[in-house]
């Protein structure tokens, strides 16, 4: 993240437990599981972004919305980056090993660097890591633990 001044976030209570959504002038930063809502005023540009991925996910939850189109601002290395790129094309209600997340991002024996990529994704949901499995089928991990993931997939008939 560059800067902090201009950073605004937003909660909202969800199925799974409060959200904050973290946004700065490009988009969203971040989306993290807390125990308590908060709200903090950035820029007008950062409140919009923030404003709109918490209005996305409160219809995500609702099963108003397959698919977020807030704008993003991720900073990773190349090999995360291109992991997350991958993820967002996975369509809802859809599964993909992580095997075959790592031939799609041309590294066909990265599957464990894939799955550590995974759970360094800053912005869960919207970058839906949780529709990534194990190839034998079971959940594999998830950075805001597997109840979490199971909910998800769950939400959206996946598995």
């Amino acid at each position: 993240m560059t800067g902090t001044s201009g950073l605004a976030q937003r909660s909202l209570r969800t199925t799974v437990g409060v959200l904050r959504v973290t946004a700065d002038d490009i988009g969203i930063v971040a989306i993290e599981r807390v125990k308590q809502s908060i709200t903090t005023t950035g820029s007008a540009k950062a409140n919009r972004h923030a404003e709109r991925a918490v209005r996305q996910l409160r219809e995500y939850f609702a099963g108003m919305r397959r698919r977020f189109d807030v704008p993003l601002h991720l900073e990773g290395t190349d090999f995360q980056e291109r992991a997350w790129a991958a993820m967002r094309k996975i369509p809802f209600g859809s599964t993909i090993s992580y095997a075959q997340q790592a031939k799609q991002i041309g590294k066909p024996r990265a599957t464990r660097a894939v799955g550590t990529a995974n759970g360094a994704n800053p912005v869960p949901i919207i970058v839906p890591c949780h529709r990534v499995i194990a190839s034998d089928g079971s959940l594999g991990g998830y950075a805001l633990g597997l109840a979490m993931k199971r909910k998800l997939l769950a939400l959206e008939g996946a598995n």
